[in-house]
């Protein structure tokens, strides 16, 4: 069952193009990923930035027109969506720009952006028949699924890294779900969360072959030009492991653009981490995506293999983005900056999204007056470990007024 706006599904690769069901992961030509196509005069004739005024949902669901569903779930109450825009204008002062916005998607139920495609993926797979949901995860997506099948009363199993940041594989165990700890880094895990998921006939929610994830994505797009009275901002950043969230955020414009909801197209920015830049690499020498020995602190966007590299291409191509490469330190320093001065703690891979906004300002790529916006898509509560890096180590005081005098006296000075 699936949208009447829904004309099929198209090949990105090949051109292939088919019925959205029976439903189909990815090419059955070529095997490449696959993109949802939509009637857009069909949402137009059933809803419109006027409608959605009237809409006091503030979820997510908001959007159901322009998703691959035929219904919302009957429960919406654990709200997906809806996430903080904030304007931070001394910081844009500060870097000469005309306004800066931080969209903090650690506010969503799990504390990533990952619910967006965990709860789409969900409700598309209770439409498909299926009971078990099965996929491969560092760490956000696997609790995210996690927490929202036990919300929607499904069964999930998460194949991750035994190396994953301990607080994600507790927050997928303390959720209830199947984790399997695998010998192997995510790309190994990916193979086999899928071969499973084929084997077993579950639903497969991994991200990069599973076209339903970035429609979910998406909606922090929609969001974002909703929030700003459908004005697209010049310039998106965004955090890139596999590709999946920037190929999302694209759509999401896209949709936009192509509903005439707004008049342009955002450039949409990549930032990859430098010991996994796959696909920053590949625009760099105009080539092909090649796989890497991926190595980094942050695990979101520790990727071999991008599973969606090449729909992310498009995203920042089409856009007229650029891709820029951090480092670890980049990343850690942004980080504690980020907490420092807007209040968001933001795992390291988030917090490479906002370290190359800050190298991207230091570059000459702004105009006086851009609009930028900073996708942030995960808690730093993720991952303290590596947040305490560049941190003092906590030691005790003494319970007396005096030492409590003397120890500020240290820090201050």
């Amino acid at each position: 069952m699936i949208s009447e706006a829904i004309i099929g599904l198209k090949c990105h690769q090949c051109g292939w193009d088919g019925p959205a069901e029976p439903f189909s992961y990815i090419c059955p030509t070529c095997g490449k990923n696959l993109d949802f196509i939509y009637d857009y005069d069909c949402i137009a004739a059933s809803c419109g930035p006027l409608s959605l005024n009237k809409d006091h949902d503030d979820s997510m669901w908001r959007y159901l027109p322009l998703l691959p569903v035929k219904a919302a779930p009957e429960n919406k109450s654990l709200r997906v969506g809806g996430t903080p825009l904030v304007d931070f204008p001394h910081i844009a002062k500060d870097l000469q720009i005309g306004r800066l916005q931080i969209k903090d998607d650690t506010r969503n139920p799990s504390g990533s952006l990952k619910d967006r495609a965990s709860e789409l993926a969900i409700q598309h797979a209770k439409e498909q028949g299926k009971k078990t949901i099965v996929a491969a995860s560092t760490g956000n997506a696997g609790s995210s699924l996690a927490a929202l099948s036990a919300y929607h009363g499904m069964d999930s199993i998460i194949l991750a890294p035994a190396t994953a940041p301990i607080a994600k594989l507790t927050q997928i165990l303390q959720h209830g779900a199947q984790l399997v700890p695998v010998d192997a880094n995510y790309d190994g895990a990916f193979d086999l969360a899928f071969e499973w998921a084929q084997k077993n006939e579950s639903y497969c929610r991994n991200t990069g072959v599973n076209p339903i994830l970035a429609e979910g994505k998406k909606t922090v797009a929609l969001e974002i030009a909703e929030k700003n009275d459908w004005k697209a901002p010049d310039h998106v950043f965004v955090p890139v492991g596999d590709g999946c969230i920037i190929s999302g955020v694209y759509k999401g414009f896209f949709d936009l653009l192509s509903l005439k909801w707004i008049d342009s197209m955002p450039a949409i920015h990549a930032v990859q981490a430098e010991g996994s830049a796959a696909i920053v690499d590949s625009l760099v020498r105009e080539g092909d995506i090649l796989s890497v020995s991926a190595n980094t602190i942050a695990d979101s966007i520790s990727v071999d293999q991008p599973r969606d590299g090449d729909k992310a291409r498009r995203a920042i191509i089409k856009s007229g983005g650029k891709g820029f490469k951090v480092s670890d330190d980049d990343i850690l320093e942004a980080q504690k900056l980020l907490s420092e001065t807007t209040g968001i703690f933001a795992e390291p891979a988030a917090a490479a999204a906002y370290a190359g906004f800050l190298q991207a300002s230091q570059s000459g790529i702004f105009e006086d007056e851009d609009h930028v916006v900073v996708l942030i898509t995960g808690s730093g509560l993720k991952d303290t470990a590596n947040a305490q890096k560049l941190l003092k180590p906590v030691e005790a005081v003494k319970a007396t007024l005096v030492d409590v005098e003397k120890y500020l006296e240290k820090l201050q000075g």
